[in-house]
């Protein structure tokens, strides 16, 4: 990918989510609501503290996270939709 993030901020792909209910109702494309799940692309360095000293990302390239439903900013890199937000957007890690 041609794309570096700077400081906190962490690139994620959206995980597809489940096309069928429970019940085994098919969902289409356009009644699915986005995925709040995706796997992280790419990281940056970290923000910088008072003292002008970097801390790391508690996040890393091929982790699996949670993030809310309006967070980060989307686009298009490299023909894939992904999503550029900062790491205080991610709930959480999975796994």
């Amino acid at each position: 990918m041609g794309f570096r993030p700077l400081h906190d901020r962490v690139v994620v792909k959206r995980l597809d989510s489940e096309s069928k209910t429970a019940g085994g109702i098919i969902i289409p494309d356009t009644a699915k609501e986005k995925p709040m799940e995706g796997k992280v692309i790419s990281v940056g360095p970290g923000a910088r503290d008072d003292h002008g000293r970097i801390t790391p990302l508690d996040v890393k390239k091929g982790d699996t996270v949670l993030f809310g439903k309006w967070s980060g900013t989307e686009v298009k890199i490299d023909g894939d939709d992904l999503l550029i937000m900062k790491e205080s957007d991610i709930m959480g890690v999975i796994g």
